[in-house]
């Protein structure tokens, strides 16, 4: 998950680094439906705001905000296909303040609005459910336990 970067001079980020960076991202993880802001994420590291966005987006290919929003994007699309909720609902759960930016932001990272996911998730459910599982596990698109 975490790749050792090369700087300039051949040097890599010390395990030091990367287990604090990791303890942010991990935070991020469990706060994900929080509203968290950059400074909040960098004390977890015990950085500074600047030193940490450019670490972080040095380990992980992306800033932390990045991060989060691909965070609440997966934890929305998790929400959209196994609930009942609406999408107003799922937007303010994992974290967004304005159901016009958690749309936009999940047709960016999804291809397609929340409501067509969704839609498209329960058409999956049903056309999984005419197949025998036996088929499912022989060709692996699920796990046999």
């Amino acid at each position: 998950m975490v790749r050792k970067i090369e700087t300039g001079n051949l040097h890599y980020l010390e395990e030091d680094v990367l287990q604090r960076l990791s303890r942010a991202r991990d935070f991020i993880d469990h706060c994900y439906d929080h509203p968290l802001s950059l400074e909040q994420i960098s004390e977890k590291a015990c950085f500074s705001r600047y030193h940490f966005l450019r670490l972080f987006r040095q380990a992980f290919n992306k800033t932390p905000h990045q991060y989060l929003i691909e965070c609440r994007i997966e934890k929305a699309k998790q929400l959209l296909s196994s609930n009942e909720l609406r999408v107003t609902d799922v937007c303010f759960e994992v974290g967004f303040q304005s159901l016009g930016s958690f749309s936009s932001l999940f047709h960016r990272y999804v291809g397609h609005a929340p409501i067509i996911y969704r839609e498209r998730a329960r058409e999956r459910e049903i056309a999984r459910r005419k197949v025998p599982g036996c088929f499912l596990v022989m060709y692996k698109l699920e796990s046999a336990a």
